[in-house]
């Protein structure tokens, strides 16, 4: 309530506002694993994580083209480049990870065998020397 009481203030007298905060949204996110029960709102929390990590690798790549227009170090760019791509990846498990929660297995079923849509909910874990490949 204070909030809205300052900027209007602000507004009526002319006075400066101050800038609007950065959004939170993982924070809000974080929140919402402790309050998450159900199997739906888990796969939600963790789809929407992924969609703040797709984002999180644009502003990345954003910032490696600004540190290569301005001609920063190779190992700042690089650096970038990386914690793009990773934040990519992690993006990608989640995506493929996400429906188990949804769909988790009954006690009677062994572990890695429940498949969803003729594919396993397991996510394939890819090599170091195939990550490292691929990233450069």
């Amino acid at each position: 309530m204070t909030v809205y009481a300052q900027a209007l203030h602000a507004a009526l007298y002319g006075l400066p506002t101050h800038d609007e905060p950065l959004p939170a949204a993982l924070d809000a996110l974080l929140q919402a694993t402790h309050t998450a029960t159900a199997p739906e709102q888990q796969t939600a929390v963790l789809r929407q994580v992924a969609e703040q990590l797709r984002n999180a690798a644009e502003i990345l790549q954003r910032y490696q083209y600004q540190a290569q227009w301005d001609r920063f170090p190779d190992d700042v760019t690089e650096q970038l480049a990386d914690a793009h791509h990773q934040a990519q990846q992690i993006a990608e498990a989640l995506d493929r990870v996400a429906p188990a929660f949804s769909n988790r297995p009954t006690k009677d079923t062994p572990p890695g065998l429940r498949a969803t849509h003729g594919r396993s909910t397991a996510a394939p874990t890819a090599s170091p020397a195939s990550s490292a490949t691929r990233r450069r």
